[in-house]
């Protein structure tokens, strides 16, 4: 059996007297599509800024591909292969489709300088090949009426996209998506999912998302990892996850999560 891709042993972070994140383990496999969920303040976000290099963990260890990634400088994480998209937009919003992509593959430049001014060469290669890359992911992504727009212009569902392409020019070999369909309508997320699985399946990309909604989680999860205050509740299938009494109480409280584990009263009659 292979090793997993990314790694995670007994990360744990700590703000002062607060522990945001305790000793959670988990792991994504080459192919895979990961969930974490759980609700507000659950630590979700506090883990991907680990993972991504944001934040350094109190304890544990993060790996990708063996490498521990403790000994990674932050910025060289996209050389890696790690791409990210964030809850909040990150957009350039006076730039445009075409422009906020770009930035993408800005880590692929090696021109220095004089090349530069010169624009001959090197410089001119790069920069054609960044621009065919760009094109490709514009297609990939169905974006190509709006390339030319200026990002600040479009619709939220519209920058969404945009952003996912950006981290897709990077070519992640991980790709961390935290809450990448917030604040979209069922058709927009809908089209998300789809280019999710695609991503996969065409790209050959991992995914680790941060997601509150269920639906997409559960349609196109391959395992989900719960927590709860930081700790892990559990792990597993998603059906499996999703019928967990834990992941039931975080969610609906523990007067809830007691009555769905009490037969219904129809079948309680029969049984007397």
């Amino acid at each position: 059996m292979s090793a997993p891709l990314l790694k995670l042993t007994g990360v744990t972070k700590r703000f002062g007297g607060l522990t945001a994140v305790n000793e959670v383990s988990t792991h994504v496999d080459a192919g895979e599509i990961v969930s974490i969920i759980g609700p507000n303040g659950a630590g979700k976000t506090t883990l991907f800024n680990m993972i991504s290099g944001v934040l350094p963990p109190t304890e544990g260890r993060i790996e990708l591909e063996g490498r521990d990634l403790a000994r990674v400088a932050p910025h060289d994480y996209v050389r890696h292969g790690i791409g990210r998209t964030f809850q909040n937009l990150a957009l350039f919003k006076h730039g445009t489709v075409v422009d906020n992509i770009l930035v993408g593959r800005h880590w692929r430049m090696k021109t220095s300088l004089v090349e530069a001014v010169f624009h001959f060469g090197r410089p001119r290669r790069e920069e054609i090949a960044a621009r065919e890359r760009a094109e490709e992911i514009i297609e990939f992504l169905e974006i190509e009426t709006i390339r030319d727009k200026v990002v600040g212009t479009l619709s939220y569902g519209q920058q969404k996209r945009v952003e996912l392409g950006r981290a897709l020019a990077t070519d992640p070999k991980l790709l961390l998506l935290d809450e990448i369909v917030a604040g979209m309508n069922q058709e927009e997320t809908e089209d998300i999912a789809r280019f999710i699985l695609d991503i996969r399946d065409e790209l050959g990309v991992s995914i680790l998302m941060i997601e509150h909604d269920m639906h997409l989680v559960m349609d196109i999860s391959d395992r989900v990892h719960a927590l709860n205050f930081g700790a892990t509740i559990t792990e597993g299938r998603p059906a499996e996850v999703q019928a967990h009494p834990g992941v039931i109480e975080a969610y609906l409280g523990a007067k809830a999560a007691a009555a769905r584990a009490e037969p219904a009263p129809l079948l309680k009659a029969r049984a007397g």
